[in-house]
């Protein structure tokens, strides 16, 4: 769209063009209420950029459901690739004419002494009655200071920035992290032939299939990507609860540490030291993934005591068996032998642009679904937001038609601000350190 925004005003103003702020415009154009949507880059930016040339979903296709857009291809159980899913979010901007201005960053969000919000942006000042803000949570890749101790001849990358194996230099690779995102990347420079370490971590894990069907289908059917975050005691360690590791690849299957060290790769416990060249890890390899195997057996168990209780007709199949035991006792690493290292250690936020109290002592955004203390301004797309599914393809229409529906009907959440100011919250720019968003 091109025309002036300096000066602009609107009802709403989203800002970030992924899933959630493109879900949000459609309800919000569903509503009859006038606004746009403000994105830094492109629509889906970050499926673009941060993701490698074999990434693919861990959730079936047909759990991608955006208001007003199911997925209608031809493979309803498979997993959509990277390019698949920019094309997906391509055509919902198509589909619903939604007003999107991309290339235009959002600087500093205050509030007006009247209501209102103003919004300065590389493109100018803007003003709003309410404020959505979308940006997501994988905003800073985050390496621990541990990097700055590894020898300059090793390569360091983040998750967000490895391509493929062929981008990274010959050698042994070191993998930090098991979520998601460390275990895929092993698997993928795993099959590539390369000699990989991985340093494990404590993410849990999922069987791909289990009884006939896909685990994501038993637990969408068993409610668990509908239940609230407000039915959990211990809410907060729920929303930062690193995901559970299985990959799409290929059609689907089981991430299994110990095939992948049965098969040469090389496990450690957590990365505890660099000191004179050797990293040292921590001697907890067993209890990881004893601890991961042992949530996937739960998951089984559930979803057993699921189909015992409805009378479901499905077959059964032999449990796991550990096809490897880790030796006992930490184990080190001479960093001589690395050519790379690949920090798949999570993400931050960066809000100091939002000059409004809506943070906690931690930086979090504090927020009932996404409604903050502030009244008109809102957030769409934490993990966790309100359920399992927030901010996945699969819940954020839930969010954001509940978000929608506090627009337009007022009222304001039930959270206080608890931290002091936005500059107590943020020290000066060169002690921040980006409050973690998931592992």
């Amino acid at each position: 769209m091109d025309f002036q925004l300096d000066g602009l005003h609107r009802p709403v103003i989203v800002v970030g063009g992924g899933q959630a702020g493109l879900s949000m415009s459609h309800c919000l154009t569903a509503a009859g209420v006038g606004h746009l949507v403000l994105e830094r880059e492109r629509a889906g930016h970050e499926w673009r950029t941060r993701r490698w040339d074999s990434f693919c979903l861990v959730t079936p296709n047909w759990q991608c459901r955006l208001p007003g857009f199911p997925y209608a291809g031809d493979d309803p159980d498979g997993f959509m690739v990277r390019d698949e899913i920019v094309a997906y979010l391509e055509a919902y901007v198509r589909a619903f004419d939604v007003p999107l201005h991309e290339g235009v960053e959002a600087t500093r969000l205050r509030q007006l002494p009247g209501g209102g919000f103003r919004l300065t942006t590389s493109a100018g000042e803007l003003t709003a009655d309410h404020v959505v803000l979308a940006t997501g949570p994988y905003q800073v890749p985050l390496k621990p200071r541990l990097a700055e101790r590894l020898p300059e001849h090793v390569v360091q990358l983040h998750s967000a920035e490895y391509r493929n194996p062929a981008q990274l230099p010959d050698g042994d690779v070191l993998v930090v992290g098991t979520g998601q995102s460390g275990c895929q990347i092993a698997e993928d420079l795993h099959l590539a032939g390369r000699r990989v370490h991985l340093a494990v971590g404590s993410a849990p894990r999922v069987a791909r299939r289990y009884r006939g069907r896909d685990v994501v289908a038993w637990l969408d059917e068993m409610g668990y990507y509908a239940r609230g975050i407000d039915e959990f005691a211990d809410a907060d360690a729920v929303r930062f609860r690193a995901n559970h590791y299985v990959t799409g690849r290929d059609g689907g299957h089981d991430i299994d540490l110990r095939a992948f060290a049965a098969d040469g790769m090389q496990l450690y416990g957590r990365l505890d030291t660099v000191r004179s060249g050797q990293l040292g890890f921590a001697d907890d390899l067993r209890r990881n993934l004893d601890a991961a195997d042992a949530v996937s057996e739960g998951i089984k168990d559930s979803i057993d005591a699921f189909i015992a209780q409805r009378g479901i007709a499905a077959p059964r199949e032999p449990r796991y068996q550990p096809v490897w035991q880790p030796p006992d006792g930490p184990r080190t690493l001479d960093a001589e032998a690395l050519s790379v290292v690949v920090w798949s250690t999570g993400f931050g936020r960066d809000h100091r642009w939002i000059d409004v109290p809506v943070f906690d002592g931690k930086g979090y955004p504090t927020h009932h679904r996404g409604v903050t203390s502030c009244p008109g301004l809102y957030f769409l797309g934490l993990p966790w937001q309100h359920t399992w599914g927030s901010g996945r393809f699969c819940g954020v229409a839930a969010d954001a038609e509940y978000l929608t529906r506090r627009i337009t009907g007022g009222g304001r959440g039930d959270v206080r601000w608890i931290s002091g100011t936005p500059v107590s919250t943020y020290p000066a720019d060169d002690d921040w350190v980006a409050p973690r968003t998931v592992a």
